[in-house]
């Protein structure tokens, strides 16, 4: 039997798999806090290919992302929220709990 998950069930594996199979990654293999939508659209396209994953949803995680203060949009640039930088710094993992605690402490 296949149980359909919620769609808020659906937004948090979305920005899950987003932030930890594309923009953690990107971060760290580009070293820098900022990042453009090319860069961001490059691996996208091909974390997705690699994991058969739909182009679409991995989009609207990125938005989700945007909406939750992880990431930051400036123009043309993203950005990850000021308190994640140290764990760039160190090269540290960063999973999502750890991303989305840290974003939302004041």
């Amino acid at each position: 039997m296949l149980i359909k998950k919620g769609k808020y069930a659906t937004a948090t594996q979305n920005r899950r798999i987003v932030w930890q199979k594309i923009i953690w990654p990107l971060i760290l293999e580009i070293d820098d806090v900022v990042f453009s939508l090319k860069q961001y659209q490059k691996k996208r396209d091909e974390v997705c290919y690699k994991n058969n994953l739909k182009i679409p949803e991995m989009s609207r995680g990125l938005v989700s992302l945007l909406q939750r203060g992880m990431i930051i949009k400036e123009n043309a640039t993203y950005s990850i929220h000021y308190r994640l930088i140290p764990y760039m710094r160190l090269k540290a993992e960063c999973d999502y709990a750890t991303a989305i605690n840290e974003s939302r402490m004041k």
